[in-house]
């Protein structure tokens, strides 16, 4: 939940200012830097939004993170973390990747969210019923058992503590044509194996949302830390990649001294 969803180039932006900026032009000047990434992403989904006007703000959100550019879209090179030492970028620094529009445009799948889902991460960050009800304005009870972040329909995954095994569940919706197959294309991160069930959805006319099962275990014993791969649902045409990142936890044996 951490991790940023997509990345933006934040160049050139026109932006509103302080009348007292001395390079304002009538209120506003061209900015650039890593804020103004933001208002490039909100241009683009204004864009989407005049071709998908029924899709809700998960839909664009998952659009944008599952069709994202791993890496540099003109010379195709890796993208690297602008830091001391540099790096080579992962999903905590730029999510799914850079803001693709175009991919955007037809993601083929996408993992939305409702109310339920929204009040499922209140739930989860410890929000009471009367702050939930409060923002939803109507009585809203947080459901018996314990919410989980792992249950939030996100376009990504992120496994904070891995000591054995884990399974989660997410739900996708088909946005492309009506008869479709996508079969599941699976990078482990380092030191885990990972299994869908099913590996193979199928949509028609009738069956527009599919939910799967996502299993991570440690595979051998490996430092503790972050590692990264993906999950992605690929019909031929559309590739859905969804970011995987899992930190492991090895629990030390304990010895006795006799």
């Amino acid at each position: 939940m951490a991790q940023p969803d997509i990345a933006a180039p934040g160049v050139s932006i026109l932006a509103a200012t302080s009348p007292l900026d001395r390079f304002q032009d009538d209120g506003y000047v061209m900015n650039s830097g890593t804020s103004m990434a933001a208002p490039h992403v909100a241009g683009i989904v204004a864009l989407l939004k005049t071709i998908h006007p029924d899709w809700s703000p998960a839909a664009f959100r998952s659009a944008l993170v599952t069709t994202g550019w791993r890496n540099h879209p003109s010379s195709g090179f890796p993208i690297f973390y602008e830091g001391s030492p540099q790096k080579l970028a992962n999903p905590f620094d730029y999510g799914g990747g850079i803001a693709n529009p175009n991919g955007a445009a037809d993601p083929g799948l996408v993992y939305d969210m409702g109310t339920a889902d929204y009040i499922n991460y209140l739930c989860a960050m410890d929000y009471n019923s009367t702050a939930i009800s409060s923002l939803t304005g109507q009585s809203t009870v947080c459901p018996g058992e314990e919410s989980s972040f792992s249950g939030v329909n996100l376009p990504s995954i992120t496994i904070p503590n891995l000591i054995n095994s884990t399974t989660l569940t997410r739900t996708v919706t088909n946005v492309g044509a009506s008869n479709n197959i996508y079969r599941a294309v699976i990078e482990p991160p380092f030191g885990t194996s990972v299994s869908v069930k099913p590996n193979v959805l199928v949509f028609n006319r009738k069956t527009k949302k599919l939910t799967f099962s996502v299993t991570v275990t440690t595979a051998h014993q490996v430092n503790t830390g972050y590692f990264f791969g993906s999950i992605t649902w690929t019909d031929g045409v559309h590739s859905v990649r969804s970011p995987l990142s899992v930190r492991t936890e090895i629990l030390q044996p304990c010895s006795s001294v006799n």
